[in-house]
Formats: structure tokens, C-alpha cells, sequence
């Protein structure tokens, strides 16, 4: 591989690496607007997240200024102040791990990226779950609260009020205590 086609590649890493930790971030940002017991889960998810992204960008890093190294040492060597023969089976040997570790970071990268989608994926579910769920809660509020007012309804249209009022059901409780009033006696 070039070296410029190396610069292109960790360009292409760095660019991965800077959109895997907006999304992260922004994942962040919803996971703390949810309810306490998804939120705990997600934000320890999160946490896994930041700390492999974490490692990537030091791996990339490392890789970088090992590369930036190589490419001056190569400068180095190219200008004859080493065995051409030994510096290129070296360099092809580095050059293979290097591409290996960048094409393991990239797997890595892809991995964090589809396992982000599946969470926000997730985060969505539950969040309409929640919507439906609140809105069942306020459609039965509804109900019960018309089904309390029907008898005050029905009062309004005919004149007559269904349901008991306050001295009925007094006269009631009054005529329950003299009953066992009675009873007592006996």
C-alpha cells in the first residue's frame, strides 16, 4: 500500500471515529431523557461505548504516529542510507500489520456503529411503547371520568337525579345505626 493511500485510509478511520462519537453522544443525550429504569441501562451501555471508542482512538493514534515515523524513516531509507533490499521486507512486514490493525479497527468500528443503530433502534421501541401506554392511561382517565358524570348528566337532561343525594344517604346511615342500635338491645 502507498503511503498515500495509507494517509487516505486513516483519514477514513478518523472521520469513523469522529461520527461514532457524535452519535454517541447524541445517544447519550436521549438515553438521559428516558425513564430512570431504561435510562440506568443505557447509559451503562453507553459507558462500554465511550471506553471502546476510547481505545480505538488511541490505537488509531498510536498507529498514526507510528506511521508518521515510518514515513520519515522510509524517507530515510529511500535515500540510500540503508540495505534497499532488507528495508523493503521490513517495511512490507510493517506495512502488513498495520494494514491488519487498521482493517481490525475498521471491523471494530462498524461493530460499535451497527451495536449504536440496534440501541437507538431500541430507544425508539420503547419510547412509542411509552406513548401508546400513556395514551391507553389517558383514554381510560377519560372514561372514568364520563362515567362518573352521567348521573349529573342525566339530572340536567330530565330534571331527575339518578344517583343518591347527600340526604339519602344520610337517612340511610342514620336508619343502619338505629338497626343496630336494636340489635344491641336484644
Amino acid at each position: 500500500m502507498r503511503l498515500e493511500q495509507k494517509r487516505q485510509k486513516f483519514s477514513e478511520i478518523k472521520a469513523g471515529l469522529d461520527d461514532a462519537e457524535s452519535l454517541i453522544r447524541k445517544m447519550d443525550l436521549e438515553a438521559r431523557s428516558l425513564q430512570p429504569n431504561v435510562k440506568a441501562v443505557l447509559l451503562a451501555k453507553l459507558r462500554e461505548y465511550k471506553s471502546d471508542l476510547n481505545n480505538l482512538k488511541s490505537e488509531h493514534k498510536r498507529l498514526a504516529s507510528a506511521n508518521s515515523n515510518q514515513a520519515a524513516r522510509d524517507d530515510l531509507l529511500e535515500s540510500g542510507m540503508a540495505d534497499a533490499m532488507s528495508v523493503s521486507a521490513n517495511q512490507r512486514g510493517r506495512l502488513m500489520m498495520s494494514t491488519e490493525r487498521l482493517n481490525e479497527s475498521s471491523d471494530r468500528i462498524k461493530e460499535s456503529r451497527r451495536t449504536m443503530r440496534e440501541t437507538e433502534e431500541l430507544g425508539v421501541s420503547i419510547l412509542q411503547d411509552l406513548h401508546q401506554q400513556r395514551q391507553s392511561l389517558l383514554h381510560a382517565n377519560d372514561t372514568v371520568f364520563l362515567l362518573l358524570k352521567v348521573p349529573y348528566r342525566h339530572h340536567l337532561l330530565t330534571g331527575k337525579f339518578e344517583g343518591k343525594d347527600e340526604k339519602e344517604i344520610n337517612e340511610e346511615r342514620r336508619k343502619k345505626e338505629q338497626v343496630k342500635e336494636i340489635k344491641m338491645l336484644f
